[in-house]
Parts: C-alpha cells; sequence; structure tokens
C-alpha cells in the first residue's frame, strides 16, 4: 500500500497521487489498493509497476495507428471531395481503399483452438443482453435473467392480444390468465411432447421408480410418458408440495414449478404455477456506449459494479411503490437427477465486459510525460483484475465454470488494432499473474 501523505504530488492538479511513473486519481487509486487488489494475490507495487510499463511499450503502438486512422481519414474525405457529383463506381472504389490500405488482401484460411470456453459461448444459443455498469440495479437485473417466467412474459406482453376481453387491467383478468396457462401448455407440447397426449390435458406429474423416472397421468385417467424420456434431467422439492420438474431442450432448460397452493398453481389440477426457462445466456456489461464514464469517479463506479459481479456481493437497495427493496445475485439452482445426484444450473447469465476502444483517453491516469492514457488500456487491467476474484474462486457460484474472463473489445479497424488488442491483453495477463489465453476477447472490428 502506498502512504497517501507521502505520494501527492507537489505542484500538480489537486487528488493525484504518484504511482511508479504514473499519476493517479486518488479515488482510482483507492478503489484499486483498497478493494480490487485484495484477495488477488497481486501487490500494488506490481499493478502500478506493470500498467507503467504497458503504457511505456504499447502507448507509441497506440498513437501510431490512431496516426493512421486519421491519414485514412484524410485520404478518404480527398476522394470524396474529388469525386462529388460523380457517378459511383463500386469497382474503382474498392481499388482505391485497397491502395490506401483501408482494405487488406485477403489472406490465407486459418484455423484457431480454443480452450476453457464456456458453453454460453461455444455451443449454446440464446439471447444476450447489453446493460450499462453505471447502473448497478440495471445490472443485477441482467445478471439475473438467466431464467425467467413463461407465464409473466406472455401475461404482461402482446404475445396474448390485448384488446378485447383478454385485455391487461390494473386487476387480474382470469380470462388472460387462462390463455396464459393455454399458451404455456402448447409451448410445453412443442419443446418437451409427451408420447401419447397433449400437456394441456395432464391431471399429474408424478415421480416413479425412486423418483428416477416420470410418469404423467392424463385426465381420463391413462398413463403417460415423455415423447423423449432424456429431457426429464432433474427434480426439485417434495410431491403434494412446492416441487419443480427441470427438463433439457436443445441444450437449455425448462423449470416446471408446482404449488397446489398457489393461486395460478390452484386452477391447474396438476398444481403446475408457473413454466420458468432459461432465456438471458449471457450479459454484455458495458463500460462503452450505454455509459457516459467521463472522469475518474465515473470510471471507479463501473468498475465496482463489476467488482461486486465477479465477487458476487453486488447488491442495490431502492425504493419501488412504497417499499424498501434490496436485489442481489441470483443463488444457482440446484436439482436431483434422475440418478439420485445433486446437480447445480447457472443461476446467472454469463457476464461479459464491453471495454472502450483504442481511441478514447482519460485524465484518471496521466503517463510519465503528463499525458492522458488510452481510455482502453485502463479498462482492460482494471476490469480484468476485477475478474480475478471469479477465477481464483473455489467454492460457491461462478461466472466462468471454465476459468475464462470475456472482454468485448469495440470499435476497432483492421488486422493492426486488433493485434494491438492481442498485445494489450497478454501483457495484462502477464502482470495479473494470468495464465496466456485467460482473458477471451471478442474483437469487433467497426
Amino acid at each position: 500500500m502506498y502512504p497517501k501523505e507521502l505520494s501527492t504530488l507537489e505542484g500538480c492538479m489537486s487528488g493525484l497521487v504518484r504511482r511508479s511513473n504514473l499519476q493517479v486519481a486518488e479515488d482510482l487509486a483507492d478503489f484499486i489498493e483498497s478493494s480490487a487488489l485484495p484477495g488477488t494475490g497481486v501487490t500494488a507495487e506490481r499493478f502500478w509497476q506493470g500498467l507503467a510499463d504497458i503504457l511505456t511499450e504499447l502507448g507509441p503502438v497506440n498513437r501510431r495507428l490512431l496516426g493512421e486512422r486519421a491519414r485514412l481519414q484524410r485520404e478518404i474525405d480527398a476522394w470524396h471531395k474529388a469525386y462529388r457529383g460523380a457517378a459511383f463506381d463500386v469497382a474503382a472504389y474498392r481499388q482505391f481503399l485497397m491502395e490506401i490500405g483501408y482494405l487488406d488482401a485477403q489472406g490465407d484460411d486459418v484455423e484457431i483452438a480454443t480452450q476453457n470456453v464456456d458453453a454460453e459461448i461455444a455451443k449454446l444459443a440464446g439471447p444476450q443482453l447489453v446493460v450499462p455498469l453505471s447502473n448497478a440495479r440495471f445490472a443485477l437485473n441482467a445478471a439475473n435473467a438467466r431464467w425467467g417466467s413463461l407465464y409473466d412474459a406472455l401475461y404482461g406482453t402482446d404475445a396474448v392480444p390485448q384488446d378485447g376481453p383478454l385485455a391487461p387491467s390494473k386487476a387480474y383478468n382470469a380470462e388472460r390468465g387462462a390463455e396464459v396457462v393455454a399458451k404455456g401448455a402448447a409451448f410445453l407440447d412443442v419443446a418437451v411432447p409427451l408420447a401419447v397426449g397433449r400437456h394441456r390435458d395432464v391431471q399429474a406429474y408424478d415421480l416413479v421408480e425412486n423418483d428416477a423416472r416420470l410418469q404423467v397421468t392424463m385426465a381420463d385417467g391413462t398413463v403417460a410418458q415423455l415423447s423423449n424420456l432424456a429431457q426429464f434431467v432433474g427434480h426439485s422439492g417434495k410431491a403434494g408440495a412446492k416441487r419443480s420438474l427441470l427438463f433439457a431442450h436443445h441444450g437449455l432448460h425448462i423449470e416446471m414449478q408446482f404449488d397446489p397452493a398457489h393461486p395460478i398453481g390452484m386452477l391447474s389440477p396438476s398444481g403446475l404455477k408457473d413454466i420458468v426457462i432459461e432465456a438471458a445466456l449471457s450479459t454484455i456489461q458495458d463500460c462503452e456506449d450505454s455509459v457516459a464514464a467521463v472522469d475518474a469517479e465515473d470510471k471507479v463506479a463501473i468498475y465496482r459494479t463489476w467488482l461486486g459481479l465477479m465477487t458476487g456481493a453486488l447488491e442495490e437497495t431502492f425504493e419501488k411503490n412504497g417499499t424498501t427493496l434490496t436485489r442481489r445475485l441470483n443463488a444457482d439452482k440446484t436439482f436431483t437427477t434422475p440418478a439420485g445426484r445433486s446437480r447445480s444450473f447457472a443461476g446467472r447469465s454469463l457476464q461479459l465486459v464491453r471495454n472502450v476502444g483504442h481511441l478514447m483517453t482519460t485524465d484518471a491516469v496521466l503517463d510519465a510525460n503528463g499525458d492522458e492514457m488510452p481510455e482502453g488500456f485502463l479498462d482492460a487491467i482494471v476490469t480484468t483484475l476485477c475478474a480475478l476474484h471469479d477465477v481464483k474462486k473455489s467454492d460457491g457460484p461462478r461466472n466462468s465454470r471454465t476459468g475464462s474472463i470475456y472482454v468485448v473489445k469495440p470499435k476497432m479497424h483492421g488486422a493492426a488494432e486488433a493485434t494491438l488488442a492481442n498485445d494489450l491483453f497478454s501483457r495484462v495477463e502477464d502482470v495479473l499473474g494470468l495464465a496466456r489465453n485467460t482473458v477471451k476477447i471478442g474483437l469487433m472490428d467497426e
């Protein structure tokens, strides 16, 4: 830890402290040293010296590439002025862009292999949210959107007609509710079909043979099974009370929740009160387009929210309809498999963090020359540091079950800028003691 009374710079603007050969906003330095670093095994001296070294090595590369951007823009502006009013010749324009280096020649095919990539990125297709890290409540809502009530989604949207007898109102509309239940059963007929019959006609869903098999009893007393027995993957709770059954469909999960005492469950012969489905598989927590982080105080606020997501400690208290509510990250869901084993399922969406691009600078840190540092460099090392808490977890819910960190890197142009991003995160991994390619970056060539 650097003692503040010894590190305030003489003759510089108020609120900056010396770290290595850098000038750092005091609130940023305090966040790094008091909140982000503890528990990671990385010392303050290593962190700040590592950042200073990254700026020394890659800062000039960033400036050169931004100069190349400016040259390209000048050339393109001049071309359009020179050919103003002329018929547009696509082939000629493409040739011009090749000549000035805006477009590169097509390279040879390449193959790459990745390791330790979570299924939400590598195998599963599903919705992805983007949410500003400047709003902790929004960030929590997005993280918790991994599972969502199908009944709520149907009742609250125009998936069910919003006029006539089905129109929603302040009071519960029983006819609309009945239509929601009917649509839910129709969904189950497609996603978890029965070998014979339809879900709307089910009297009871029972577990038999020591809870290893699902048995479905129809309204006429006949017994049916799932069309695909392997779709039943788990259960929780006890029969006759609050119980859940879990099914798999295309790698995603569907939870049927039963509660005969619930107002909706009372309307169903089987006691089915809701159908909860895996919804937002991943979320981009955004430091870029959806936020306005213009100074050190803003940056610290969004970094603190990201840290809370990665440690799992983030919570937000707010007032709603006169009631004080506290929102936290959802716990994982635990079910017993047909084989009798306990298995957990992620309760939150997989979190990615979007850094800013190469262009922006920030006065939260000044380099050895007193110049503002590239904001993307600061995002890279701080957001990775915060995510290091998740990588180091040995138990409890984790963001990445494979031990990876996911960063979205936007606003780049061409292979050289993509290479800079790759080199930047390699240096960050070295500073923070991470194995190579722990950080997975999504490159946005825009």
